[in-house]
């Protein structure tokens, strides 16, 4: 990976966005068009059952 794409991805890290959207160092619409960049990896993912769902009940 090159040193401008690691410095890109860091700007828009989901631990680091809020702060430097607050701060003008990033804008909505250069989240937004990073978002678009993410492939949906839903299809991929593994639930464990330590989440409980709505329906759930603890009686």
């Amino acid at each position: 990976m090159k040193l401008g794409e690691a410095l890109q991805e860091k700007l828009l890290d989901v631990r680091l966005r809020d702060k430097l959207l607050a701060e003008g160092k990033v804008t909505p619409k250069q989240i937004e068009e990073f978002l678009k960049t993410i492939p949906d990896d839903a299809n991929n993912a593994a639930f464990t059952g330590g989440e409980k769902t709505s329906g759930s009940s603890d009686q």
